[in-house]
């Protein structure tokens, strides 16, 4: 504990950075609070200036991140309620680093870029409050390291999200946002208990007192395998619900459908990895032999999803709802990896949870820009858009390319990983998910021939180009598109030794042992001049 406290400077920076992630956007919303309604230029200002500031502050933290080391870095650790065991505990490693740097990225980009489309300036006080909050809610849960701590920062997020898609949302929105709270806030009670349980019999089991801390109960508690079992249950319900796997993601097409752009961004973007990182950091840090000994149920789980995602995706009229599905299929391929226990697999996994972050949060971001233009979200009522606006379609084909997960683009790069990582532990789910890939093509392109070609008719032939603001938000998610799928590296060695620290962890704590790519043989021909 001492040692954890003297390093509460933040390492290098001599500054609790972790802490000013979550401090300066919750204050930011609290400003906005404060703030005369008369004045609704302000808010915008407010809320700008503080998710750029939190921005920065997330890319300080990726230039001052010590890729060689796989241990928690920037830690911040002090007692909150003393008595029940629960603390301030914050860090990042390579599994979250990249999550926080894309949150800290896409908030400033949806606040300076993306206008509600009902805006009302008298209704800005709220929805730039509800964005921060959100931000803090996100950063939050992304660099906890106490149970008690993350639980609340995870269920923060629900409440701002509710009110900008029931407050800002299109037509059914109250129908969307009563879903979403509602099925998230059910999987939640199931990890709430699950939490209180794992306190108090880790107290019983190897730690001494009751403790809210993560990494003090998963390397020093011992549960019975039953038990670490209904335990790891709870918390999978309420990832399962938030990423979503299949069956329990009928509140995601509604959400994303009927969410603002904004909130469809942040919410592909970074709220659904919640489910996705609490399966890495607490399912499989926390209970190892549950994690293993359930695998199959969720590489099924996986596999379906994907299939299910593309052919329903495939079907949809609505160009919105068809982007929502897509999600389900690519979110497939990151449960996929995660219970594959393989260092590729997981690392892709990884690496994909930011990737999805990008390319969909752009799609959505371009489907919002179509229906500012032509108040329709309906393929049939879109067509030879890239006639009139070929530089809007040229945005689009890059975007969309990276979501089928074209070589040279980021989403190839995480799936190759997720796939060729997989396939040495559950080589027939990867059979089966490989032909998501091919679906995922044939959706997109399809949908992109129906509304960027052919000849426009009079409905869209006024479809405006892309405008000078709207290129200058779209230009960052092409440059990491471009770059991340070029030059992977920067991630890839930040991420990995996080990941195989992450491997061990599960070696040691059960007999499980990570398969290795097969090493290529070498023949000796001896002098025979036919060399090796």
């Amino acid at each position: 504990m001492n040692a954890l406290l003297a390093a509460d400077a933040s390492g290098a920076l001599g500054f609790p950075i972790l802490s000013m992630l979550i401090i300066v956007p919750a204050a930011g919303a609290a400003l906005i609070t404060l703030l005369s309604k008369r004045r609704p230029e302000y808010m915008k200002l407010v809320a700008a200036i503080t998710s750029v500031a939190t921005g920065a502050m997330s890319i300080w933290l990726l230039a001052e991140f010590d890729r060689d080391d796989s241990g928690l870095q920037f830690v911040s650790n002090h007692p909150w309620i003393e008595e029940w065991g629960i603390g301030w505990h914050l860090g990042v490693d390579g599994i979250s680093l990249f999550l926080i740097v894309l949150t800290g990225v896409l908030f400033p980009l949806s606040i300076l870029g993306i206008d509600p489309h009902n805006a009302d300036p008298a209704q800005d006080k709220p929805y730039f409050a509800w964005l921060l909050l959100l931000e803090a809610g996100v950063m939050g849960s992304f660099v906890s390291l106490d149970l008690f701590l993350f639980f609340v920062f995870f269920e923060i997020v629900l409440v701002p999200m509710y009110f900008l898609i029931g407050g800002w949302g299109y037509e059914g929105r109250v129908y969307a946002a009563t879903k979403f709270f509602l099925y998230t806030m059910i999987g939640s009670a199931f990890m709430l208990v699950s939490i209180m349980a794992t306190v108090f019999i880790a107290s019983r089991n190897g730690v001494d007192g009751v403790t809210f801390d993560l990494v003090e109960i998963a390397e020093n508690a011992e549960f019975a395998a039953s038990t670490g079992r209904w335990l790891f249950f709870g918390f999978a319900v309420a990832f399962a619900v938030k990423v979503p796997v299949f069956p329990l993601h009928t509140w995601l097409p509604d959400a994303h459908t009927q969410a603002p752009t904004a909130g469809s961004v942040v919410l592909a973007g970074v709220m659904l990895k919640l489910g996705t990182y609490g399966f890495l950091r607490f399912g499989l840090y926390l209970f190892p032999e549950a994690s293993i000994w359930s695998r199959h149920i969720w590489l099924t789980l996986a596999v379906i999803g994907i299939i299910y995602g593309a052919i329903a995706a495939t079907m949809q009229q609505d160009l919105k709802r068809l982007v929502a599905f897509s999600s389900v299929a690519h979110l497939g391929f990151i449960i996929l990896g995660t219970f594959a226990f393989t260092s590729q697999a997981i690392t892709g996994s990884v690496m994909q949870m930011v990737n999805h972050g990008v390319s969909t949060g752009a799609l959505f971001l371009l489907v919002g820009m179509v229906y500012e233009r032509r108040k329709t979200r309906e393929i049939a009522d879109l067509k030879g858009i890239q006639t009139v606006a070929p530089i809007f379609a040229a945005a689009f084909t890059v975007v969309m390319l990276s979501s089928i997960g074209v070589p040279g683009l980021n989403g190839f790069v995480g799936e190759y990983l997720i796939l060729i990582g997989a396939f040495l532990s559950a080589r027939w789910y990867v059979v089966i998910a490989a032909t998501g890939v091919i679906l995922a093509a044939l959706y997109l392109l399809w949908a992109y021939q129906r509304v960027f070609h052919g000849e426009p008719d009079d409905d869209n032939k006024t479809f405006a180009e892309l405008k000078l603001r709207e290129a200058a938000v779209l230009l960052p998610f092409i440059g990491i598109i471009v770059f991340t799928g070029v030059y992977p590296k920067p991630m890839l060695e930040r991420i990995e030794p996080a990941v195989e620290s992450l491997i061990t962890h599960i070696e040691d704590k059960t007999d499980y042992e990570s398969p290795q790519p097969a090493e290529i043989a070498v023949v000796d021909h001896g002098d025979d001049g036919g060399g090796e």
